[in-house]
């Protein structure tokens, strides 16, 4: 019952309902959340439409879910212990003779490779594989899908531990000042003159990476970008009358700086979140189109975008990538901007 009264303190909250009225007022950034909503549900659930096992299987009236289970070929009219392989013709003309198949609606993973192409790879775009396939014989639409789904699901832990972080560093060095603050600033001017990308390249370039080393490598050099603003909000903050009062009343520093000064610093730090987020996503697909992002075989946009560079003769594959890669981007600014006018005062409704 404590989070639904806190959600509907926060909801009633005539700040946050001005607010959000605001952020409808801006009718280019709220349809673009609403669009980037959208299709990032539906990457979220892509094996239940792109995917190369079936949704369902009915063989001598019994069903089978072959997205959730492994079906051996016993089951399934075939002669061998093993799991069953839905691209196999004999296994098709199996189950077909005793039952149907369902199939999703892009009958490819992200991995999958097309044997039956009539061209050779890449091929054009066809009624098989609507956006053609690259040059492994890869459906590009399972690509693309996937590929954005684990981009927006990376840049969104990065840019929730990364604000973790630089909230808390911006908190401690504006509100403690003094020496504190300036060693926290002198730390933060060599750490940003650190060059983020070859310093990636180089840490990623020791071991193979994988998903959550990749994390890690990023946070190390993402969490800068709010220590500046959020200081600045506390350096401000701990000199109003209300933070001088809880003080002499002997309210404690964790709860001052947390209950008191952190939510009015909030303001201007949620409106950094979207160009944060942004940052992370291009940052993984620069990586992934130099060779250093995501293991080898991943599905990645910055491995389309390489993609396209090696196969000018096949300008779907470039085509295909600048668009996803601009439409993504394009909206996130956009969600940005109508985020950044929802927090700004002077533009209240």
């Amino acid at each position: 019952m404590s989070l639904v009264t806190t959600w509907l303190k926060i909801k009633n909250n005539p700040v946050n309902t001005n607010r959000w009225a605001q952020f409808k007022n801006n009718k280019r950034g709220y349809w673009s959340l609403w669009i980037f909503l959208i299709l990032f549900s539906l990457s979220l659930v892509a094996e239940l439409w792109i995917n190369d096992k079936p949704i369902m299987v009915s063989y001598q009236q019994k069903w089978y879910f072959p997205i959730v289970e492994d079906v051996p070929e016993t089951q399934l009219g075939g002669d061998f212990d093993i799991t069953t392989d839905y691209s196999d013709p004999y296994m098709i003309e199996q189950i077909e003779k005793n039952g149907w198949i369902l199939w999703p609606l892009v009958p490819f993973y992200y991995d999958s490779i097309n044997f039956e192409l009539t061209e050779p790879a890449p091929s054009p775009p066809s009624n098989i594989n609507y956006l053609g396939t690259d040059d492994q014989g890869r459906d590009l639409l399972a690509r693309l899908v996937y590929g954005f789904r684990i981009s927006t699901l990376f840049a969104l832990t990065l840019t929730f531990f990364s604000s973790v972080i630089g909230i808390a560093l911006g908190a401690i060095q504006g509100y403690y000042g003094g020496r504190i603050d300036l060693f926290g600033q002198r730390l933060l001017e060599i750490w940003e003159g650190l060059p983020m990308l070859f310093m990636l390249i180089i840490l990623a370039s020791f071991v193979e990476p994988t998903f959550f080393w990749l994390l890690g490598l990023m946070i190390l050099f993402s969490w800068p970008s709010l220590v500046s603003v959020v200081r600045a909000e506390f350096l401000r903050g701990r000199h109003l009358e209300y933070v001088k009062a809880a003080t002499a009343l002997g309210v404690s520093d964790r709860k001052i700086m947390f209950k008191h000064i952190l939510p009015n610093a909030m303001i201007a730090t949620l409106t950094f979140m979207p160009y944060l987020f942004t940052g992370a996503l291009t940052t993984l697909t620069s990586l992934d189109f130099l060779g250093f992002g995501l293991p080898l075989g991943s599905a990645s946009l910055g491995e389309m975008v390489a993609q396209g560079k090696d196969n000018l003769q096949a300008p779907w594959l470039a085509i295909t990538a600048f668009i996803s890669l601009s439409t993504i981007l394009v909206l996130l600014v956009f969600i940005g901007e109508a985020a950044r006018d929802a927090f700004d005062p002077r533009k209240s409704l």
